[in-house]
């Protein structure tokens, strides 16, 4: 009986670890070049108007490249994921994760239109919480990121974040603060590194695309962006020194816009108002790379260079 019981937990045990590899995503590259996703899932949980969304359709502003086509639907409430939105299939985790994206041209149409484009990981774990890492824009100034992560349980969610206008070269801010409406403080030292950052000359999220990464290690985050002329990593921001905000729990990768009407970008207070036209998002390619083993093992990764 005992030798039983010893072998039916053996199997449950290599059972439970076969279910985790294979709800664990290898390397992949998303191309939308054809009409169906690979490695995702489309999501929205606003009307399921089909013109919201279209895989391989051809670029408006770059002849012979196919796209993820993403349409804001006037028609829909505030909030997140009522937009389009695509899942990853599967789980991701520590890696390094990028995309070629190019954000709506809104500043002629509706300069004040409240919404938002999110390039993100994201899931809510029962147990271990929130694990989410962003880049965002509000399209009604894009000159302006939004990068950081959000952690923690539900009813206590902790933000690490930093806004930076690469026009210009001016970090507004790097901060941590709990919950939405908390009391934001701002970090230094490591926590705050580059101090910095080189503006890019024209640079302007909607009129091209723009290459667009971020690197999570179990110690560490690195957000980027790929100089359009040199072709030189520029780093935003090397968080490390703490583990205040890293997530650690596995999570899924996410693309999506959806309309805001409580949060306007740092350079416009009016930028809340309901989107009156289908504004488009193109999404060139979006890729996953996991970390080899040595990488995640919680040893600290080599310098970054900031250029």
């Amino acid at each position: 009986m005992k030798k039983l019981i010893l072998s039916a937990i053996a199997g449950l045990t290599i059972s439970m670890a076969s279910a985790q590899k294979e709800t664990a995503a290898h390397s992949f590259t998303e191309a939308f070049n054809d009409s169906v996703l690979h490695n995702f899932r489309y999501g929205s949980t606003g009307r399921r108007d089909g013109f919201k969304y279209v895989v391989g359709a051809n670029s408006s502003i770059e002849p012979g490249t196919r796209v993820l086509l993403f349409k804001i639907d006037p028609a829909d409430s505030a909030g997140a994921g009522r937009g389009p939105e695509i899942i990853s299939g599967k789980f991701t985790h520590f890696g390094n994760y990028s995309a070629r994206i190019r954000i709506p041209d809104v500043k002629n149409v509706q300069p004040d239109v409240g919404a938002v484009v999110g390039y993100f990981t994201y899931h809510m774990d029962s147990v271990q919480g929130l694990s989410e890492i962003d880049i965002e824009w509000l399209i009604a100034d894009p000159t302006v990121l939004y990068i950081g992560t959000w952690t923690g349980s539900e009813n206590k969610l902790q933000r690490i974040g930093r806004t930076i206008n690469l026009a210009k070269g001016i970090i507004y801010n790097t901060i941590s603060k709990v919950n939405h409406n908390g009391v934001a403080t701002d970090l230094t030292g490591l926590q705050a590194r580059p101090e910095t950052i080189p503006a890019i000359e024209g640079f302007d999220a909607s009129s091209k695309f723009y290459t667009y990464g971020f690197d999570w290690y179990p110690n560490r985050l690195c957000w980027w962006i790929i100089h359009p002329v040199s072709g030189k990593k520029i780093m935003l921001w090397d968080y490390q020194g703490s583990q205040l905000g890293i997530p650690l729990n596995r999570t899924e990768y996410r693309m999506n816009f959806w309309y805001t009407n409580t949060w306007s970008v740092q350079t416009n207070p009016h930028s809340t108002e309901k989107p009156l036209h289908p504004y488009e998002l193109e999404v060139d390619w979006m890729k996953y790379e996991p970390l080899p083993a040595a990488s995640a093992d919680g040893k600290k990764p080599a310098a970054a260079s900031y250029r």
